[in-house]
């Protein structure tokens, strides 16, 4: 008797998507087929993880491959292909050769796997998402974008850093677009439900804040030769698991909004629930004076990179 399991595709073979296989083998959340142009990266990726399984204690089958064929009724399919910044590059510096590569990607899912729920991760992140769903032409619930779990997940560890308490203790929120002005909400914050501008001065929050916007290139600069791939596959992989469980779960996402927030037409990062139905719903939250003008401030910027994407792409 075969057993049915869920299906899901990571394109990019790179270290986001070895280690969301690894993840997803462990959470035990279906069969994971990893692709990747080069072949034999996604192949030895796979059979190393397979190996592995006898002593994780998982039964997944996880298949490496260079066909998009392979992906053909995928559950989910998370896009991490493109090329990773470098010291000194901004995540806009990547446009002109990620938007090829989100084009082709989406084109194939689009062809092979249809019915999908799509999680981009590719930077820069607002252009690409917005890139996916235009080319699949998939309903906005279906495609999302990777964002603010992650910088959310910053803040919280630099919080719990600075007072030495669990980041289980800590609650925290940053929206807005997945780049260097995105928006920490402070008024969010809370450590043990208590506002976190009760227990750190305001001028050591702005610094804290400053560090999350700036948190990827300081790990770009550090590892010289890529960029972070841990927490960004977890955070991806949480997207996944709140997608294939129903879980319901209100996360920070980078969802198309219609009208919600102010926003008309743009994929820009706010707390949405996911479940079955992908983007189920975006959740409005109220922000104070401060943070809607920060937040204002983030949207033209990813008005901005969507525009020169539409020029690069001679769509304007």
């Amino acid at each position: 008797m075969s057993i049915s399991r869920r299906k899901i595709a990571l394109i990019g073979g790179g270290n986001i998507g070895g280690t969301m296989a690894h993840l997803c083998a462990m959470k035990k959340l279906g069969d994971v087929v990893l692709f990747d142009v080069i072949d034999g990266l996604p192949q030895g990726k796979a059979l190393d993880l397979l190996q592995s399984a006898p002593v994780e204690g998982f039964d997944a089958s996880i298949v490496g491959t260079t066909s998009y064929e392979d992906i053909v009724g995928a559950d989910v399919c998370i896009i991490t292909a493109g090329i990773a910044r470098k010291p000194g590059m901004s995540r806009d510096d990547l446009l002109g050769t990620n938007a090829k590569i989100m084009s082709q990607v989406s084109e194939n899912i689009k062809k092979y796997a249809p019915d999908a729920f799509v999680i981009v991760i590719t930077n820069p992140l607002d252009a690409m998402v917005t890139l996916c769903q235009r080319v699949t032409g998939f309903p906005k619930n279906q495609v999302v974008g990777q964002s603010g779990i992650l910088d959310s997940s910053r803040y919280r560890t630099f919080i719990a850093q600075e007072l030495n308490r669990s980041v289980d203790s800590v609650s925290a929120m940053v929206l807005g677009g997945h780049g260097d002005d995105m928006v920490p909400v402070r008024s969010t914050c809370q450590v043990g439900g208590v506002p976190v501008e009760r227990l750190i001065a305001s001028e050591r929050l702005d610094e804290i804040e400053q560090r999350v916007r700036m948190a990827g290139g300081e790990i770009v600069a550090l590892l010289k030769t890529g960029s972070a791939f841990y927490a960004p596959a977890s955070a991806a992989v949480r997207m996944a698991e709140a997608y294939l469980l129903d879980k319901k779960e209100v996360l920070p996402c980078a969802a198309l909004l219609e009208g919600e927030y102010g926003v008309q037409g743009y994929y820009f990062c706010v707390p949405v629930l996911i479940g079955a139905g992908g983007v189920e719903q975006v959740i409005e939250i109220d922000l104070s004076a401060g943070e809607k003008a920060q937040f204002d401030e983030s949207l033209s910027h990813v008005e901005e990179i969507v525009g020169a994407m539409d020029r690069v792409l001679g769509q304007a």
